[in-house]
This record gives C-alpha cells, sequence and structure tokens, in this order.
C-alpha cells in the first residue's frame, strides 16, 4: 500500500501533481508514473517522491537518477493493427504494438484490441487523455463490424442490441445493424473483457473476425493494414471538445445508482379494498385489541372475550349434544360439577371389599347346611 503526500503549506497555484508532471515529458502515462513512484524510482530534489506530491516550479524530479526530459509534442497516432499484434508496451512479448511500429518517440496505446481483433487503435504520449477516452461512463462511442460462424437473425440483432449477460453483468444497451448474411455492425460505449466475443458466445454464436472501424470522431478510412498515420488538427481540436468535460477518475466506469421515489404516506397506510380484514386488529380511540367477527355461515368460536366484560365466555352446547362434564362459569370462575342423572336412572353398584365378599360366602354355606 502506497504512502499517501503529507499536507504542505505550499500554495498549489502554480504547481502540478507528480504524476501529471511526468505524463507532459512523454516519459509514460500517468498510471506507469504512478507505479514509478510506487517503487522509489522517482525523487524531487533529491528526495523519494511519494504518491500525490506536487512539482512546484524550480523542483529537480528524477528518475533511476536521471531527470526527466523536457515537456515534449504531444503526439497522437491512429493505427491500423493487424491481428496477431498484441496491444502492449511489454517488450518481452515479442509481438508488442510498440516494437511493430518502431515510432522514435515514447508512445503507448490507448485501450486495448485483443490479439485475435483488428483495427484502429490510438497511440499517443499523452497521459491525459487515456483515460478520459477509455473510461465507459463517459460514453465515447467505438465501431465494429463482427463475422460470427452462422447466420444473423432479428432476434440475435434484438438480444445484443438490449444487453446480454456476461462477468455476472448485463451489458449496456447498444446499437446492432446486419450487414450481411454472417456480418453485423456494432456500436459499444463500454469496454468489458472481450465483451463483444462473450456477448456471442452468450448467445451461442462464434467470432470470426472482428475489426474496429471508429473511434469516436475518428474513422479507420482507407488506412491500410499495418500502417499508420498521425491524427489531424481537426481531429485532435474534436476529440479534445469531446473529452472536455469527461471524467478521467474510475468514478466514470461505475454504475451511477438510481434512488427509488418514496410512496407517498396516504399509499403505504391505506389497506386495499380486496384484502379481507386482519383476524385481529386494534381498535383506533381506546386502543385495545378487538375480535374479528365469525364469518357467515360459521360456527362462533368456542372461547371468545365479552366485549363488554373483558371476561371470558362459554360457547353454548349444540342442540341435542349433551353439555360437557367440566367447564368454568363465566362470572366466578369456579368449577361446578355436573348434575345428577334423571330420575329411575340406576344407580351404579359399590364395589365389594374382599372381608365382605367372605362375609357374604360364609352366610350363604350356612344357610344351604341348614335346609
Amino acid at each position: 500500500m502506497s504512502k499517501k503526500a503529507p499536507r504542505v503549506s505550499r500554495g498549489n497555484e502554480d504547481s502540478v501533481s507528480l504524476n501529471k508532471y511526468i505524463s507532459d515529458t512523454g516519459f509514460c502515462s500517468r498510471r506507469e508514473a504512478d507505479d514509478y513512484i510506487v517503487q522509489g524510482r522517482v525523487t524531487i530534489n533529491d528526495k523519494p517522491a511519494i504518491t500525490g506530491n506536487r512539482v512546484y516550479p524550480g523542483d529537480q524530479v528524477e528518475i533511476d537518477g536521471e531527470p526527466f526530459g523536457k515537456r515534449v509534442k504531444t503526439i497522437y497516432i491512429a493505427f491500423n493493427k493487424p491481428e496477431g499484434v498484441t496491444s502492449t508496451t511489454d517488450r518481452k512479448d515479442k509481438n508488442n504494438i510498440i516494437d511493430y511500429i518502431s515510432h522514435k518517440d515514447r508512445i503507448f496505446p490507448i485501450g486495448r484490441l485483443d490479439k485475435e481483433s483488428e483495427g484502429l487503435i490510438f497511440l499517443t504520449n499523452d497521459g491525459n487523455i487515456v483515460n478520459k477516452i477509455l473510461r465507459a461512463g463517459n460514453n465515447h462511442e467505438k465501431e465494429y463490424i463482427v463475422t460470427v460462424d452462422k447466420p444473423v437473425n432479428a432476434e440475435f440483432v434484438k438480444q445484443m442490441s438490449s444487453g446480454v449477460m456476461i462477468l455476472g453483468t448485463q451489458t449496456n444497451p447498444c446499437k446492432v445493424v446486419q450487414e450481411g448474411k454472417s456480418t453485423f455492425r456494432i456500436t459499444l460505449t463500454q469496454g468489458l473483457n472481450r465483451q463483444i466475443r462473450r456477448m456471442c458466445q452468450t448467445l451461442e454464436y462464434r467470432v470470426t473476425r472482428l475489426k474496429r472501424v471508429r473511434i469516436m470522431n475518428v474513422h479507420l478510412g482507407q488506412l491500410l493494414e499495418g500502417q499508420w498515420r498521425y491524427l489531424s488538427q481537426d481531429e485532435i481540436d474534436n476529440i479534445n471538445r469531446l473529452v472536455a468535460d469527461s471524467r478521467n477518475t474510475e468514478e466514470a466506469s461505475k454504475p451511477r445508482r438510481t434512488v427509488k421515489a418514496a410512496r407517498p404516506k396516504s399509499d403505504r397506510t391505506a389497506t386495499a379494498e380486496t384484502k379481507a380484514a386482519p383476524s385481529k386488529a386494534f381498535d383506533a380511540k381506546p386502543g385495545k385489541a378487538r375480535v374479528r367477527p365469525a364469518t357467515e355461515g360459521k360456527a362462533a368460536p368456542s372461547k371468545a372475550f365479552d366485549a363488554k366484560s373483558g371476561k371470558a365466555r362459554v360457547k353454548p352446547a349444540a342442540e341435542g349434544k349433551a353439555a360437557p362434564s367440566k367447564a368454568f362459569d363465566a362470572k366466578p370462575a369456579k368449577a361446578y360439577v355436573k348434575p345428577a342423572a334423571e330420575a329411575g336412572a340406576p344407580e351404579p353398584k359399590k364395589p365389594v371389599s374382599n372381608k365382605e365378599l367372605k362375609k357374604r360366602t360364609y352366610k350363604d354355606f350356612r344357610s344351604k347346611g341348614k335346609k
């Protein structure tokens, strides 16, 4: 994790950020300058620089003990990249774009174009413009002509233009026009990794050729494959005008959050007329629970509360059925005994003990002997 620069009392009116100062010399992009600063390779007035330092008039800025050259003229190049060339500044890659062009000044590509793809790509020594062009949130258009492995139909065009789920996100709506049986033209403002190829793959198509023909206001035109040209002054002016209000930070790439409008209070509190009332509710005035009335055609609940007295009341016995053996009287709340059976009903016999049974058996034996 890089250190942040401490606050200084010197004013910032005549100063410039260190990474911008380095980028303005044409040595590298601002992002690469930040990497050099973090690695401890940059010094200001013989003191190690840290991220966030500013450069003032008269300051001596060096990298690896060597001073940065004076500010050079900005360069903007349009290059028709062939298939197989890698859009990287890494010289270890034998197919890197820098060695392919072999420009005398230090330049670097703006963005990237897949090794398997071909067409228009910018190169520059102006590190300030790179992020402004690349950030998806700035909505700068890039146009491609794409050929796939099977015929394109209306449904494919509709799905591609509406957005396709790739890399865990839905791509932004875009313009798609069918050009031929298996060819279409697509205009994007996003720059997801291998976006077009992944979109086609999701729809079960495979890209066989992909060529970028336009970036913003600059068209590939008649530029031959493998050749490059300097942008005209009109093209540079138009680019500067288009990026004038662009943001060059990562905030431009983040999706904007939409705030959901709050419902009116009356809508939130109102109850739908089509919904049934809840089984329990509160009376608005006394603030006490009230009992939901019984549904028509159904028996009242076995236990309920009398609204006036607040005491439990007993459900009347159903017609033709005997009263329960035990219940509670609502007023005294004491158990009462079931009344005796109606007159004429036989009383239950009492159980006979063993002792009494022996006496009865002995009496019966004596009485039989006398007879």
